[in-house]
């Protein structure tokens, strides 16, 4: 089949990009379906009605976390006396550090990325919501937390359901259902806590200054197990000197870009809401334009309550394990000032990155190059040739009007190009999917369909079985060639790559002698096919990665684009002037794209701000997580030894510390195929989302349960706490605020 030819089927349209020359990951596969379980409508809806639920049972509790909950975090509260480890600024900090964070940095870019502008407009309702979910979760654990050693408390779900249980007697079922809690903590502290931050360090300290991503990976290592060796109190102290001193500096720096940016803000404002509702609520889809292929409302909510979750972690049950270390003896008075997170971590922090994002044109920005002779691009076949068959029976007719072909014995096979393995016997195997092309003529012209077939066994042979297949013709013609797998895949052909436009120049601030392009680096270009439900447009992305070639007159740099799996051969998208859209677009995912944004109002800022602030949130986060995933290994172990568990705990730590290494690692060419190319196990966004939202997912799974039975618990002793606070009773312990400098280093409760 030649490359102009064009397959149409009037069955729904599959197109997926892949990259049989780069090598599969089964490992991505199989984490991909496990999150499609985890993470489902149904489970977004539910956390939703959970929140509202707090919302209105807290009588918008809301109001005071941002009021009472400030002056406790400003020390008016504070007591040395009182059972805990850290104040309350410290453990806020030490919770924040794990939110505020690349959660904010990359994840509202990834939000931005793939759900469109709409998707902000979710994270500030599950930010919203998230504080009632926060102030609920924090109070749960404060009630039941275990303070058997006054000055190093432990609480978090898991000791909320072991001591709730046992109340009625069922102990037992309670301490089983802690340790299923401890290991989604595990698992999410593995995921979001260490692999996100550490992919995004190495990725765009990669991007800028070429440094190999396991050399980032084994500075943080260090760095990370420096602190977290000093437990709960160094932990403390670190994160709120690095949390407050990068919000400031973040902030300023966002500020700067939305005062150059300052007319566009209402615009983007409107964008965000408009794009995020449905649209019998006016809303409407957010439209394609540039690097940004379009967004729907479901795809945005989708998009905005994963990122908010994983920014904010309302609902997760991690942060209500830092903020029992809080010294205090009113459970409520710690659980208002979690409220707090949500709030500067979704509301603040990442709408400021969301409209720098939206105001600089980053998400929907042009081309960084085009090649101006489109006689040297083309986008060809590039499916297997399976066997050349003598002929093909005639199809019959179904009682259903569908047609069908009857199984034919296998002919001679012609193995794959990305075949890693050799076969014997004819080389064929039960269950291998081919495909026919099938042209057909009717009123309406010529039209065509595929036909996929698989080779099964009958009476001791093998033979392929087709699927029947609907089409109205009054002819049908079959091709002779069978091809491997179910559908026809199709590739994008070019030339080396051209000089980068002007614009892309300035903004990466590239020399005059040299073109632009980074080895190793991830570029797409934008096809027309069928209509994606997820974007609400036509369009599909079609990624490569970058290589240099050194030829004489220098370096030639080419792009190996991936492979698209498409039931129609898909185009070049026209641009407004008629002209074929061959422009190819950086590919900037998560921490990268925030950094474009700021460089491209100021050049050098993003490279600089962003990457610091990554290292240094990164460090956080991850020290915060870790001590997350330190208790759920302490209640694990809760009948051994105080000598034994402290073994435990280190190798924890020991080996939270070389997953750090191993992520980077990770992000590297790693899977090599037969020809020697090689791409890395998480090398994308979506798969970096995938891995996180896999930690996400199962830990909502266990901690909502724990929330919906407690709840009850947490809400009465709220209502309590806000009695004696509006009769005065509360008031009467606050005292003087001390000093910023004794509430920050926590000498105010020494």
């Amino acid at each position: 089949m030649s490359a102009d030819e064009t397959i149409r089927t009037p069955s729904r349209p599959i197109i997926e990009e892949f990259s049989p020359m780069l090598g599969a990951s089964p490992i991505n596969d199989f984490v991909g379906a496990i999150n499609d379980v985890l993470f489902s409508n149904y489970v977004v809806y539910v956390l939703l009605g959970v929140g509202i639920l707090f919302t209105i049972w807290s009588g918008f509790g809301q109001y005071r976390a941002l009021t009472h909950g400030a002056a406790v975090v400003r020390g008016k509260y504070d007591d040395k006396n009182d059972p805990g480890a850290i104040n309350h600024f410290q453990a806020l900090s030490a919770a924040l550090s794990a939110t505020v964070g690349l959660g904010n940095i990359a994840g509202v870019a990834l939000a931005v990325a793939l759900g469109g502008p709409g998707a902000i407009l979710w994270m500030w309702l599950i930010g919203f919501l998230g504080m009632s979910l926060k102030m609920t979760e924090v109070t749960q654990s404060m009630l039941y937390r275990n303070t058997d050693d006054p000055d190093n408390p432990h609480g978090g779900p898991m000791f909320v359901v072991q001591k709730g249980f046992k109340k009625f007697g069922l102990g037992g079922l309670g301490a089983f259902i802690g340790g299923v809690f401890v290991i989604t903590l595990i698992t999410s502290a593995i995921t979001g806590g260490n692999m996100f931050q550490a992919w995004n360090v190495a990725d765009i300290t990669k991007t800028y200054f070429d440094v190999p991503q396991v050399v980032s990976g084994i500075i943080l290592t260090v760095v990370v197990a420096l602190v977290i060796i000093g437990g709960i109190k160094r932990i403390g102290a670190v994160a709120g000197r690095i949390v407050p001193f990068m919000c400031i500096i973040y902030m300023l720096a966002a500020g700067y870009v939305l005062i150059v940016h300052f007319t566009d803000i209402p615009a983007m404002l409107h964008l965000i809401v408009v794009s995020g509702l449905p649209t019998w609520l006016g809303g409407a889809n957010a439209e394609p334009a540039g690097a940004f292929l379009g967004g729907t409302f479901g795809y945005a909510a989708m998009w905005g309550v994963k990122r908010a979750l994983f920014s904010s972690e309302a609902g997760q049950g991690s942060s209500p394990i830092a903020h029992s270390a809080a010294k205090t003896d009113e459970p409520v008075r710690e659980g208002v000032v979690a409220g707090l997170e949500p709030f500067i971590d979704t509301i603040v922090v990442c709408t400021l990155t969301a409209l720098v994002i939206l105001a600089s044109g980053a998400y929907n920005r042009g081309a960084e190059a085009d090649f101006a002779d489109p006689t040297g691009v083309s986008i060809v076949f590039a499916s297997d040739e399976a066997a050349v068959l003598d002929g093909v029976p005639e199809p019959s007719r179904t009682d259903d009007g569908a047609w069908q072909l009857p199984p034919i014995p296998v002919p001679d096979r012609i193995a794959p190009s990305n075949e890693s393995e050799e076969r014997t016997d004819g080389g064929w195997r039960s269950r291998d999917a081919v495909f026919l092309y099938a042209s057909s003529v009717n009123d309406n012209g010529e039209d065509g369909v595929v036909v996929s077939g698989r080779v099964t066994q009958r009476n001791n042979d093998l033979v392929i079985a087709f699927e029947p297949f609907t089409l109205e013709a009054d002819s049908i013609t079959f091709g002779q060639n069978l091809y491997h797998g179910t559908i026809p895949s199709w590739k994008i052909d070019t030339p080396a790559l051209p000089r980068m436009n002007p614009e892309a120049r300035r903004i990466r601030q590239t020399p005059e002698e040299r073109l632009g392009w980074r080895s190793g680096e991830v570029v797409f270009m934008v096809l027309e096919g069928e209509h994606q439900a997820s974007t609400g447009s036509n369009l599909i992305r079609v990624s490569g990665r970058v290589s240099g070639q050194t030829v004489d007159d220098g370096t030639r740099w080419i792009s190996e684009w991936n492979t698209v799996n498409s039931r129609i051969r898909p185009n070049f998208r026209d641009r407004p002037d008629g002209t074929l859209d061959l422009g190819i677009y950086g590919d900037y995912a998560g921490a990268s794209l925030t950094a474009h944004a700021f460089d491209r109002v100021a050049p050098g800022l993003g490279k600089w701000l962003v990457t610091i602030a990554c290292w240094l949130f990164a460090i956080s986060t991850m020290i915060s997580w870790s001590y997350y995933g330190e208790q759920g290994v302490y209640y694990l172990c809760g009948r051994l030894s105080k000598s034994a568990t402290e073994r435990v705990i280190l190798i924890y730590k020991l080996t939270y510390c070389a997953l750090i290494t191993l992520t980077t690692i990770a992000a590297m060419p790693i899977i090599v195929n037969e020809s020697g190319q090689g791409r890395p196990l998480i090398g994308t966004d979506a798969e970096l989302d995938m891995w996180t939202t896999l930690g996400l997912g199962v830990m909502l799974w266990a901690n909502i349960p724990i929330m919906l039975i407690f709840g009850r618990q947490a809400m009465k002793a709220y209502h309590d706490y806000i009695r004696r606070l509006k009769s005065g009773e509360i008031g009467r312990t606050a005292h003087e605020a001390p000093k910023i400098t004794d509430v920050v280093e926590g000498k105010d409760v020494e």
